[in-house]
């Protein structure tokens, strides 16, 4: 299980995403936003080496962004266009947080968890299963979900190549409602979030499409 340190950022995760957020396809505001943490899970490197979190965030305007990050303590080779940015922890030391939809440790995880060979944890409590993170997966392809190209960034969310028959999971950047998968999908991704005037919301984070689908 991975360890939960509760000390300081510098620049915080905020901070950070600030200034990443607009540059994505797939943001819609205006400008820089005004972010507000309002929910999200962890996921356990098997290695313990790499910190897995799948944070929403919401603007000002209310709307809620899902964004998958890692925070390793070196550089990942070949992932430049995905630093996020660097990060002073105060027990870890620098850290390098990427957009974990490039990170492989990131993607191989998730996949585990839609087959559900994997547990979300809690965000900020250590060895605590988060049983409101909901998913199903329907998919009996030989060697089940596995990475099988880099992802894909478009308007409205992140394609991750899952098969070598077409199978794909797609991340809802902005999460989608209501929170159960679409007809013809083959699995899914579902989870929750604290709105900023205190509304608890549900919504599908991602869907597995098959190309029969």
């Amino acid at each position: 299980m991975a360890i939960i340190h509760h000390t300081t950022l510098k620049p915080t995760k905020l901070e950070l995403l600030t200034d990443w957020l607009p540059t994505r396809p797939w943001y819609v505001g205006d400008g820089t936003p005004e972010l507000t943490k309002s929910g999200g899970f962890r996921l356990d490197d098997p290695a313990g080496e790499v910190g897995i979190e799948f944070m929403v965030v919401t603007d000002g305007d209310g709307v809620a962004y899902l964004v998958p990050l890692t925070y390793r303590g070196a550089p990942l080779p070949g992932a430049e266009d995905a630093l996020v940015g660097t990060m002073e922890h105060g027990v870890l030391g620098k850290r390098w947080a990427y957009d974990g939809c490039h990170d492989p440790v990131l993607v191989a995880e998730l996949f585990a968890l839609v087959e559900g060979r994997a547990q979300a944890q809690a965000q900020s409590v250590d060895n605590t299963p988060d049983h409101e993170i909901t998913r199903s997966c329907a998919y009996d392809g030989t060697g089940g979900l596995r990475a099988h190209g880099p992802a894909v960034d478009d308007e409205a969310g992140t394609l991750l190549p899952a098969a070598p028959d077409g199978t794909t999971l797609y991340l809802h950047r902005r999460p989608a409602l209501p929170d159960t998968p679409p007809p013809g999908a083959a699995g899914h991704l579902s989870g929750h979030w604290t709105t900023p005037d205190g509304t608890r919301t549900r919504a599908l984070f991602a869907e597995l499409r098959t190309p029969a689908g």
